[in-house]
């Protein structure tokens, strides 16, 4: 049996969707569906689960700035 893989991921963060995550060649493109996420808008990262970790890694970086 072949396993079948999405070709595109959200990544939600506490409940925020901060973007999806598309399959390419070599990896996978960050789109940002937050202004929040921007910064990492067109970046290609290794895997779905590194994009999600950048992005926690964003939003942690705000909240140390807001405190």
């Amino acid at each position: 049996m072949s396993q079948i893989q999405s070709n595109a991921y959200i990544i939600e963060i506490h409940d925020r969707a901060a973007g999806i995550v598309t399959r390419e060649q070599r990896g996978f493109r960050f789109f940002s569906s937050e202004r929040l996420f921007d910064s990492l808008e067109g970046r290609q990262f290794r895997s779905a689960r590194e994009a999600e970790r950048a992005a926690r890694a964003v939003l942690s970086e705000r909240s140390r700035r807001l405190s």
